[in-house]
């Protein structure tokens, strides 16, 4: 249950993950990094949300190595990007990451997309990391149902998490009851679906009733079932509104009305679509030839 922004969600081997964390996609700049993972340690988040493509990485283990906060407080969990799948690869990888972030160990390692092929291979690295404890928890982002019930034909270890886009446009609500019976926890990138929620009629009367602004109205939503959401922002303002969603619930007719909005419209790509894996391979060949 999540009573406080400080609560945390019982994975299913056991590992405590916040159910609130600072996504730092697209958040790069040398100032902005370090100013804003320190606005968000002083308004209470401790779980931070990198990957391998955000090429941030050295910047924000920097950032944490230099904050006041012990480090067993802290939840850091990074991704491992398309080019790096497969076995030999993503350990290489990961040892690289653990170098940008300055630590020893990663609460939470992804496989940030279903690369074709590549992923049931990368996921047998993955478990040999947390055998060897290396990371305490391993789980993947924008898998689908079909892609999971592949990963389980080989998988010694099931997912922690499944990091997927996630808003009232698109709930997910099949995927997330599939989830819930593998018990695999559900995770929301995007969860504000980059703003294009913000002039909703339903979304701006609901918040009007309760006296909030519209996107704590959605990680109100969120909230309400029981999602670990990764938020984006390095306004100071924003993220303390972030944390004041407590002194209000949506009651069920909130629920139903936000409940039709659900279009299936993307603001970020389809995990099937092969077009996509395939270009991002070949920028990422471009970018380090």
């Amino acid at each position: 249950m999540v009573h406080s922004f400080q609560s945390r969600f019982r994975l299913n081997n056991g590992v405590m993950i916040p159910y609130f964390g600072m996504g730092v996609f697209q958040v790069t700049d040398q100032q902005h990094v370090p100013d804003a993972i320190q606005k968000a340690l002083e308004v209470g988040y401790r779980s931070f949300d990198t990957g391998a493509v955000y090429n941030n990485e050295k910047l924000v283990g920097k950032a944490i190595g230099d904050s006041d906060v012990a480090r067993d407080e802290l939840f850091i969990s990074s991704k491992i990007w398309n080019g790096d799948q497969g076995y030999e690869n993503v350990l290489k990888a990961f040892e690289h990451t653990l170098a940008n972030l300055g630590v020893d160990y990663l609460d939470m390692y992804l496989i940030h997309w279903p690369l074709a092929e590549m992923y049931t291979e990368t996921w047998r690295a993955m478990e040999r990391l947390y055998e060897e404890k290396m990371v305490r928890a391993i789980g993947v982002a924008n898998f689908k149902e079909h892609h999971l019930a592949n990963l389980f034909v080989k998988a010694n270890v099931k997912p922690a998490i499944d990091q997927v886009e996630m808003h009232p446009f698109l709930p997910q609500n099949e995927l997330r009851t599939y989830l819930a019976e593998q018990g695999i926890a559900h995770g929301a990138w995007s969860p504000l679906a980059k703003g294009a929620l913000f002039q909703n009629p339903v979304i701006g009367e609901i918040a009007k009733k309760h006296g909030v602004h519209v996107d704590q109205v959605i990680l109100r939503w969120h909230m309400e079932r029981d999602t670990i959401t990764m938020l984006r922002s390095i306004s100071a303002k924003r993220m303390f509104e972030n944390t004041q969603i407590f002194d209000f619930t949506l009651d069920a007719d909130d629920m139903k009305r936000i409940g039709r909005l659900e279009n299936g419209k993307r603001v970020g790509p389809d995990p099937d679509d092969v077009a996509f894996m395939m270009a991002s391979m070949e920028k990422e060949r471009e970018m380090f030839s």
